[in-house]
């Protein structure tokens, strides 16, 4: 259930709201978690947009954006790093409309610790997100409605 984090200059984005979605539904799909409300609804994406001259490299260079992804322990493997960095990288610079935008966008992958993880104002482990997730998996098959 990753938290997804764009930094960028006010105005990089002209559709806020449809990059985050798109972001959001790239981690997930990368992630292959089961599509169910519990990772629907809490893998999100957050666009900040920051005043010009807020950001700068050693060079003051400005015309650059950041992406972190918080994910709990040990979601993405290798490969899922390597695809989630290159995936939000792309739908970032098509959502500028600025093909270069990816030669200058910067992406954190982090992860929170066992136990780092609050919903529901409860710190959750993996073992008992792993166990929320098959509970509800087991509440929508029985045709109970899902808490999300």
């Amino acid at each position: 259930m990753p938290m997804i984090d764009v930094y960028a200059t006010a105005g990089t984005f002209t559709d806020q709201h449809q990059l985050a979605i798109d972001l959001a539904t790239a981690v997930m799909t990368i992630e292959q978690v089961p599509d169910i409300p519990m990772f629907r609804q809490n893998t999100a994406a957050f666009i900040h947009d920051l005043p010009a001259g807020a950001m700068a490299n050693v060079d003051g260079e400005t015309s650059y954006e950041r992406i972190q992804v918080l994910t709990n322990a040990g979601a993405l493997d290798r490969a899922k790093q390597l695809a989630v960095v290159e995936r939000l990288t792309s739908i970032a610079a098509d959502a500028a409309g600025d093909p270069g935008l990816a030669s200058r966008t910067w992406v954190l992958l982090t992860e929170a610790p066992d136990g780092g993880w609050g919903l529901h104002g409860h710190a959750h482990t993996n073992t008992e997100l792993v166990a929320a997730a098959r509970a509800q998996i087991a509440s929508l098959q029985a045709g109970q409605p899902a808490d999300g």
